[in-house]
């Protein structure tokens, strides 16, 4: 850890397995492990709470040494550079109690959002067929307001529980996530999320599967689901969109090291030959640069890129 010795290091993690059994903590852990591009450097501490009480005993001993935390969902709208995270990262992976309590589903961070949108048709509940084939967890669903093909988190989330700047666990409602295009008051305020209740209507199990199935088949005859990649790289500009913006400029299919702009929809960028952060990054920068000459659109990135470089 960066500033810190290695008998600091272990020093913490003696304090953080008070609360967290050792075997949820590790040390050094190369995060490409645990992104969809398999790209990303290590962290210093990387540990998978079991318990909301784990998540704020971590945030507690972060606080009292002054370690910066790295919260992780499921790794699908992020690029960890190849320098890794210093400090703690917690996974929030092992939290995925999914709860149905009439026309309402409550939903652990770490649960994925396809799971949740699956378990609503089984129980006859519609609102969330939109999320049938979105791959992140609740709590990265919430924090970045996902959607699809005309539904939004924002539709359905009644409030969720999370921790504030204090350690404490609040609820929020809709109105007070601030959900908006691709961003919330999570993202905003840094806030985590523990839980998210959605409010859903009663409906028909077919007309539901019916749905679902047509938004699959969409989404696999679209996307290059069979090669790594972070998603949708780029927010869709207003009046446009990113891949035919960066179809228009004549990119897709270009390669930057071991990452390429897909051949099969130019908004997603494909690990094709083990590629790095690196290639991820400088591949983002030309098509930004690019895509401005050719159009004078500048492109936004909708994915997250944290960590350190090389």
């Amino acid at each position: 850890m960066k500033g810190r010795t290695f008998m600091e290091l272990h020093t913490i993690v003696d304090q953080l397995k008070k609360s967290i059994q050792s075997e949820h903590i590790k040390i050094n852990e190369p995060l490409k492990k645990y992104t969809y591009t398999k790209t990303g450097g290590n962290a210093d501490i990387y540990i998978m709470p079991t318990s909301y009480t784990e998540v704020q005993a971590a945030l507690n001993i972060a606080r009292q040494n002054d370690i910066p935390v790295t919260f992780l969902g499921n790794g699908s709208n992020i690029i960890i550079r190849d320098g890794g995270i210093r400090g703690i990262v917690i996974s929030l992976l092992n939290l995925t109690k999914i709860r149905v309590h009439g026309h309402s589903i409550t939903a652990s961070s770490g649960a994925a959002i396809i799971d949740v949108s699956r378990i609503a048709r089984d129980h006859h509940l519609t609102g969330l067929e939109f999320a049938c084939g979105i791959p992140g967890s609740v709590g990265g669903a919430v924090f970045m307001n996902a959607g699809a093909y005309g539904g939004e988190i924002k539709d359905v989330i009644d409030h969720a529980l999370v921790i504030n700047h204090e350690g404490e666990i609040i609820s929020l409602d809709n109105q007070a996530l601030e959900l908006d295009y691709r961003t919330s008051i999570i993202q905003k305020e840094h806030f985590v999320v523990l839980e998210a209740s959605f409010k859903l209507a009663p409906g028909d199990i077919q007309s539901i599967q019916s749905q679902m199935d047509i938004l699959t088949e969409r989404r696999e005859s679209k996307q290059p689901l069979e090669y790594p990649s972070c998603g949708s790289v780029f927010r869709r500009p207003p009046g446009h969109f990113a891949g035919k913006l960066i179809q228009d400029a004549q990119l897709q299919g270009h390669t930057i090291g071991g990452v390429q702009v897909s051949e099969k929809h130019a908004g997603f960028i494909v690990n094709v030959n083990e590629g790095t952060a690196t290639d991820y990054e400088n591949m983002i920068a030309h098509i930004q640069e690019t895509v401005y000459k050719n159009s004078g659109i500048a492109l936004e990135t909708e994915v997250r890129i944290i960590g350190e470089p090389l």
